[in-house]
């Protein structure tokens, strides 16, 4: 995967914007003016969303974000491919969403993008890195500090590195 031009275009004229005119308004009040930057760049936000300052993002243009989903404070979201939070799905601070990498089996190590979608309801805490292709599953919770490198089933809770299933989530009424 090469990037093209009118991408590194585009990035470098975000990442002025980002620095400018995104990062330097922090508080809540703010999110409304972040998210229409973010919608001038390409990103689809649906109503009650929302993106911390300080959480970092590399392209708008591949940011999908339903009803009520958030990223929270210091997440790094590297999308180079999309990343797509579903309604009332969290992303907790200091999280690394990475959906690129490169190719380790060609010689040249091209650069390779997937998607990351998080499925409505679910939660991914703090610290935890999501890595390319990942689906977290309608409900799933990823629990702080884990690893996932791969898709994580509906209602479930998982951890660890890298992250294994701990148990069923179940909502008490």
């Amino acid at each position: 995967m090469i990037l093209s031009k009118k991408n590194k275009i585009a990035r470098f004229i975000w990442n002025i914007a980002y620095y400018i005119l995104f990062r330097p308004f922090p508080s809540k009040i703010f999110n409304p003016w972040r998210k229409f930057l973010l919608r001038l760049f390409g990103a689809k936000l649906k109503k009650g969303s929302g993106v911390y300052s300080s959480c970092k993002i590399w392209a708008p243009w591949n940011l999908v974000l339903e009803e009520n989903a958030w990223l929270g404070p210091y997440v790094d979201c590297y999308n180079v491919a999309l990343v797509k939070l579903g309604a009332n799905a969290t992303v907790s601070q200091k999280s690394y969403l990475c959906t690129a990498s490169h190719d380790i089996y060609d010689k040249n190590h091209p650069l390779i993008a997937s998607p990351i979608i998080i499925e409505q309801k679910a939660w991914v805490a703090a610290d935890a890195f999501i890595n390319m292709g990942v689906t977290i599953g309608k409900g799933a919770v990823v629990a702080a500090r884990a690893v996932v490198v791969k898709d994580v089933e509906p209602w479930t809770v998982v951890g660890g590195n890298p992250a294994k299933f701990i148990k069923k989530r179940e909502i008490k009424e």
